[in-house]
């Protein structure tokens, strides 16, 4: 086989490769995104974050007052 002809078949196959780059597998399913977090840990941090408030502001209420 000359050069070619080598050339050649090696431009035809990876023109294949070109071509499909970006493609998604037809066998593959797209997988739906999960959260970083789950709503238990998310829950909480929301009952932590919220309930040092409010006890902050009971306690300026009972200094300031």
């Amino acid at each position: 086989m000359s050069g070619v002809q080598r050339m050649r078949a090696a431009n035809e196959r990876h023109s294949r490769s070109v071509t499909q780059r970006g493609g998604l597998h037809r066998g593959q399913t797209p997988q739906e995104e999960k959260a970083p977090v789950g709503p238990w840990l998310l829950a909480l941090f929301v009952f932590v974050v919220c309930g040092s408030a409010v006890l902050q502001m009971i306690q300026s209420i009972r200094l300031g007052g």
